[in-house]
Parts: C-alpha cells; structure tokens; sequence
C-alpha cells in the first residue's frame, strides 16, 4: 500500500490539489496534481502527473454548481482509485491567516475551525473558502487527519514593533495586527537558502506572482514583511493595488465615488499592474507589449521593489542575499534586471546571461550581493508539515 498525503488550497471557485506518496525515512515524492475549477459553474476535473502528463479528467453537469464537500471528496476518491494501491493517510491545507493563536501549523479539529471562522472579516477574500475546505473535508471524511499550515505563521518572528500599527490599544486588540503573508513560500525558500548561499545571514527574499510581497530575513527568520494587515497591501500586484494612502481612500468615500464594497474590489481585481497598463495584470504580457503604458506599469512595479530592498536592507543593517521565488521572480527576466540595475548602489552586479536564463545565480562572481533565483514549492512544505504532526 502507497501511503498518500495530499494537499489542499481551497478557494472560491476551485480546489487545487497535489498528492504526494510518503517514502523511506518519511520522504515525500510527488504523485499527482490538479484542481476541481469552475465550483460556481461548469465545474472541471484535471489531474497530472509530475511531468505534466494528464492523468485524468471529467467535466461535472454544465451549468451546475458543487459544493466543497462533492469537490473535495471526488479529488480523494478519485486518488485512491486511480493511482496505484493508493491510501490517503493526511490532508494539508493552505490556510491564509492563523490569527494570534497559531504561530505554527496545527492539527484541525472543531474548535480550530471555529477559532479560524472568526477571522474571515479580517481577510475575506481567502481565509472563509480555505475554512470551507478543511470542513468539507472534515465532513466527507470524519476519521482522515487533517493539518493547516498558515501564510502568517512564518512572520510571527517579526519583532513586536514591526506586528504593530499605530493605534489605540482599543483598536489593536480587535486584531488589527501586521500579520503579513505568503509565509508557507518564504518559510520553503528560507530553507532552501543555505544550500545555495550557505553564508548569507541578511536575506530578502521576493515572492513575485499574481499577488506579490517581499520579507526581510536574518538567520533564516522573518523581520519584516510588505504585506500588512490583508493581502492587498505592500508591493503591487497583478489586480491589487498595494499600498495606498489612506487619505485618498477617504476621499473616495466622502465622494461617494465608492462605498465599501466597491472601493474593495477596486483596489482588488482593477488595481495593480492591470490598473496602471489598462491592458492586462499578466507581467508576460506586459513585457511583449509595446503600448507605453505597459512599459511604465512594469517600472511601478520594480520602483516599489527598488523603495522595500532600501528600507529593509537598513532593517537587516546590510544585505547578503536576495531571492527571487513564484511565477515572476522564477520567470520575468527584465522584472529581475530592472530591480538589480536599481541596487548598484548596493553592490549588485548583474549577470545579464545567467537572468536569461533564470538562474539558479544570477549576479556576478564579484557581486557584493549574491543574488538567486530559487522556485518555490508551498504545496511541498505543507505536506512535510503535515506528515511531522500525524507522524511525530
């Protein structure tokens, strides 16, 4: 029998998905991945072997909507059936925010779900679909342990001057925190760092995708972070705004321009790179176009990158290392150029030929910055936490 964990990121219209069958001395190779799209709408089942190679599809009723639970129980059975003497053993969930209660993953039950329902308000966006997945699944399959790993857990190292806002002590204790996200990446890269720069303390790392963030480390551990309170702050992104002041925010209120809910959105799904182009949020596409206004988008972006690596190389008193890591920091060669061109200041010295080709270094053997391009594996760091807690 193959002992399979799998991982679960549960989201508002899909369930993504990867399997991972536990080896000898609790090793973790990966045996499938895919999702369940469309939830809302034409729901889809895609499942792929590590090569990409699919391994499997169905297309559920047109037109008709499933729940979480159908998804989630269709994706294990699914796994157990088709992949070869197969026993899912441990499930894994992205879960955006742990709250002040969880600095680390934790095994789910009852009253873990109930505490994580009570922070949707704060991050609506994904934290109520990630809950809904752990319960689905909880239900579907009662006796199956579940963990959930945390995007805030890996910032918790931040000093308690760097967590807090200024606010009245009423405030803040309602939640309003610096929870900062993106944790299960930079906790995956901090422990990728020391096998390509073993000496470098002062690091930051980029994770640059759809949504991105960049977080300040030192000996492995976060400092700072540029996603704040929610995950439309700090850097912008491909539909996010990322920071705004608030004074423009009132004013868009006061003029009733927006209400709530609409100045939300706003700055969620119109904002970013797809706000400042008009054209698209994808940065490969922006980077083909020859229309001035994607050109000047993708300059904002590496202008905001430019101002963090400023600050939190004051923040670490120096900087040893930089790290690329997601879909544009893997992939965008001139996002990584323009930002290390921007830090000559610092001593970083680029290897145009080495970008071109993503890595793994791409700064020069004199740079006084090493800076890399390292791949994130977030699904893979869920499943070792999760195999570390149902198999201390």
């Amino acid at each position: 029998m193959t002992e399979i964990i799998i991982v679960f990121n549960s989201g508002s219209t899909s369930v993504k998905f990867a399997a991972y069958a536990i080896g000898e001395a609790k090793t973790l190779n990966l045996m499938s991945h895919g999702e369940i799209e469309g939830l809302q709408s034409d729901p889809r089942f895609t499942a792929k072997d590590p090569s990409g190679k699919t391994l499997g599809v169905n297309a559920f009723p047109r037109g008709r909507e499933i729940e979480h639970r159908t998804a989630l129980h269709y994706i294990v059975t699914w796994l157990e059936q088709n992949l070869a003497d197969a026993k899912v053993v441990g499930a894994g969930h992205r879960i955006v925010l742990g709250g002040a209660r969880y600095e680390a993953p934790v095994r789910i039950d009852h009253d873990v779900l109930a505490y994580l329902d009570t922070l949707v308000a704060m991050e609506p966006s994904h934290q109520p679909y990630n809950v809904a997945g752990a319960r689905a699944l909880a239900d579907a399959f009662p006796g199956l342990p579940q963990v959930g790993c945390f995007d805030t857990s890996f910032h918790r190292t931040m000093p308690e001057l760097a967590q807090t806002y200024a606010l009245p002590k009423d405030v803040l204790d309602t939640g309003a925190r610096h929870w900062g996200y993106h944790g299960i990446s930079y906790d995956y890269i901090s422990r990728q760092i020391p096998k390509f720069a073993p000496l470098a303390r002062r690091v930051i790392a980029a994770h640059l995708g759809g949504g991105a963030s960049m977080c300040a480390m030192l000996d492995a551990k976060s400092v700072e972070t540029t996603m704040g309170f929610g995950a439309v702050t700090g850097l912008p992104m491909a539909t996010r705004s990322g920071d705004i002041p608030q004074d423009l925010l009132f004013y868009l209120l006061r003029a009733k321009l927006f209400d709530d809910q609409s100045l939300e959105k706003m700055l969620y799904e119109r904002s970013g790179l797809l706000g400042l182009s008009g054209l698209s949020g994808d940065m490969r596409e922006l980077q083909v176009s020859d229309d001035p206004r994607a050109a000047q988008a993708i300059a904002y972006f590496v202008y905001a990158m430019t101002k963090v690596v400023g600050a939190y190389t004051s923040v670490l008193g120096g900087l040893d290392a930089l790290v690329f890591t997601a879909g544009i920091g893997e992939n965008s060669a001139p996002a990584r150029a323009g930002l290390c061109r921007a830090l000559g200041w610092l001593g970083v010295v680029l290897d145009e030929t080495a970008n071109q080709g993503n890595g793994p270094r791409i700064s020069t053997p004199d740079s006084q910055v090493s800076v890399w391009v390292i791949p994130t594996d977030e699904e893979l760091m869920i499943a070792q936490h999760t195999l570390a807690l149902i198999r201390p």
